[in-house]
C-alpha cells in the first residue's frame, strides 16, 4: 500500500482524509433523512448544497504539520509540485 510508504505519522495524517469524507457523508444523510422525501430533484440538490455550504464554513482550522508534509512532498515529487 503506497500510503504506508510515507515515513511519519504527521504526513500520513495530512494524506488520510477518510474522516472528513465520513463526516460530510453523515451530515448529508442526516439532512436527507429528516426531510423524508423530496418532490423535486432540485429541492434535494438545493438542500445538499446549502448543507455543504454550512459545513465548509466550519473548516477554518489549518491542517496540522502541513509545512513538514509539504517539504516532504517537494522532495519526493520533485518537479511535479
Amino acid at each position: 500500500m503506497i500510503f504506508l510508504q510515507y515515513p511519519e505519522e504527521s504526513i500520513r495524517r495530512v494524506i488520510y482524509t477518510t474522516n472528513s469524507f465520513e463526516s460530510l457523508n453523515s451530515q448529508l444523510c442526516k439532512v436527507t433523512k429528516t426531510n423524508g422525501f423530496f418532490l423535486l430533484l432540485n429541492s434535494c440538490l438545493k438542500s445538499c448544497t446549502l448543507t455543504i455550504d454550512y459545513i465548509t464554513r466550519k473548516w477554518c482550522m489549518p491542517i496540522q504539520n502541513w509545512n513538514e508534509a509539504m517539504a516532504h512532498f517537494l522532495i519526493r515529487f520533485e518537479g511535479r509540485i
